[in-house]
């Protein structure tokens, strides 16, 4: 998307829902919500979630009126049909991995927990990082290269490293093997969501792909191991690195 951005305001809003996301601020602040046997933490990071997006929301109604993320009905599942099924596939593959590594599960969740935990707080997490992250950052990006042939691909790039480095706080203290894959595979995610992005012009896009990315973590609620089985990491850096090489794929095809 090639359209006038106000430069300076967008990259305020973006650095802002970037800063709500990863210190779950004001929320935390709020005090600690428990329900069943759902970690507290979800609840406080959901409603960051809401008003990082609130907003959003605001200051597109009434400071940055030319913001145009693509949020739109037209588009989606044509999009989700050319462009979705490498997705649907890795989640399944890492999915199992899973299932195999941390056999046998040794926690017994609620329904309210995988629920809350497992689906509801991904819909948030795809929701507020391909806003801030593809609809915000880069189309900024795009923007301050726009005299560039390869606008896009710089755009998608630097802001794929950004969502890499970003994944390092949330894998802090798992194994430095760990935190280097789940680094590698964010960069490559983010490859793919902000190709798919480009192609498509259409947000929802990008973030019904991240959410059904995201689904493979389900199998942590039945398990007390936070830690990642090895053939998973495995699977999962193989799996996310070709979705990345499509997303490079996508973007050479001019179709």
């Amino acid at each position: 998307m090639t359209h006038k951005l106000p430069r300076m305001k967008v990259l305020i809003l973006t650095l802002l829902m970037a800063f709500m996301e990863l210190s779950a601020l004001p929320a935390a602040f709020l005090g600690q919500v428990t329900f069943k046997d759902i970690k507290p933490m979800y609840f406080t990071l959901m409603l960051n979630f809401i008003l990082a997006l609130l907003i959003c929301w605001l200051c597109q109604k009434f400071w940055i009126k030319s913001l145009k993320f693509g949020l739109q009905k037209s588009g989606l599942f044509s999009g989700l049909q050319r462009f979705g099924l490498p997705a649907v596939i890795a989640t399944l593959a890492v999915a199992i991995t899973f299932c195999i590594g941390l056999a046998p599960f040794d926690n017994q969740p609620s329904f309210w927990r995988v629920f809350i935990e497992g689906i509801v707080y991904y819909v948030g997490v795809a929701l507020v990082e391909e806003v801030y992250l593809r609809g915000l950052l880069q189309n900024l990006l795009e923007n301050c290269f726009e005299n560039s042939k390869n606008a896009a691909l710089y755009a998608i790039l630097i802001t794929s490293f950004l969502f890499g480095f970003g994944h390092v706080f949330g894998a802090l203290g798992q194994p430095l093997g760990t935190i280097i894959c789940k680094t590698v595979w964010a960069m490559a995610l983010g490859i793919y969501l902000g190709s798919v992005y480009v192609k498509t012009h259409n947000l929802w896009v990008p973030i019904v792909l991240h959410f059904v990315i995201d689904l493979c973590g389900i199998p942590f609620c039945f398990s007390t191991s936070n830690q990642y089985p090895q053939i998973a990491l495995v699977t999962s850096l193989v799996a996310y690195v070709l979705l990345g090489v499509y997303g490079l794929l996508l973007l050479k095809n001019k179709d």
